[in-house]
């Protein structure tokens, strides 16, 4: 996995703890992508490539705490979830056949 300059993570909502399936972990490191940069675009509510009834869900989500999801295409043309829990106990990367 390729490695980014840290910088903090500003969140529009608590992430609670962060965890990512072994296939995504797999995924973004065949992708040299850094799950840190899906996390941050996910937490600054950049939802990636979700339809617009997802993305409105999403600012529902933020407003009501309720689960909040992110879609991100890799180079490699597979696809990485973000989901938080609604709880916001808890973030997962992960792939769609994951879920």
């Amino acid at each position: 996995m390729t490695t980014s300059t840290f910088a903090p993570i500003v969140a529009q909502f608590r992430l609670g703890k962060v965890f990512a399936t072994p296939a995504a972990l797999t995924a973004l490191e065949t992708a040299k992508v850094s799950h840190w940069d899906l996390i941050r675009r996910h937490a600054r509510g950049d939802w990636g490539e979700v339809n617009e009834s997802d993305r409105r869900e999403n600012y529902d989500a933020m407003a009501y705490g309720l689960r909040i999801l992110s879609s991100y295409a890799l180079p490699t043309c597979e696809r990485v979830w973000v989901i938080t829990e609604a709880d916001r106990s808890a973030t997962t990367l992960l792939l769609p056949e994951d879920y």
